[in-house]
């Protein structure tokens, strides 16, 4: 990582970044590819087949394929891109989130129709060291 980022110490949160762009190029890439219904058609038909004809990771491609939504953004995917995978695999925008925070649909709904994540606690890793 090039530069210095205060914001690396946040809990839970992974900031997409130039260096996450440039991490995730190709598998936002493919993501992009998926916007196309013979695309989708074709990954859907042989998924591993269709992921090795991109230049991804190992990692990249491992969260693709397990549908590890979390992995897939720490290695670069962009939340905006990655869901096209959601809605390939016909997976609305609040189930597949609500996989990545451990919470069911409706726990994830009702946490964000609260305000969302409270921020005591949140802010930063640093200032819960002395709280644990």
């Amino acid at each position: 990582m090039a530069l210095e980022k205060p914001y690396q110490d946040i809990p839970g949160t992974i900031v997409f970044d130039a260096d996450m762009s440039r991490k995730g190029y190709h598998l936002n890439q493919f993501f992009m590819s998926l916007m196309k219904a013979e695309n989708r058609e074709r990954f859907l038909a042989d998924e591993k087949a269709y992921v090795d004809e991109w230049p991804l990771t190992d990692l990249q491609k491992k969260g693709v394929l397990e549908q590890d939504y979390n992995l897939c953004i720490e290695q670069g995917g962009n939340i905006y891109f990655l869901a096209k995978l959601f809605y390939t695999h016909e997976q609305p925008f609040e189930r597949a989130v609500s996989t990545m925070t451990g919470m069911t649909p409706q726990e994830y709904r009702a946490m964000m129709l609260s305000g969302g994540r409270p921020i005591e606690g949140n802010r930063s890793a640093s200032e819960n060291k002395g709280n644990q």
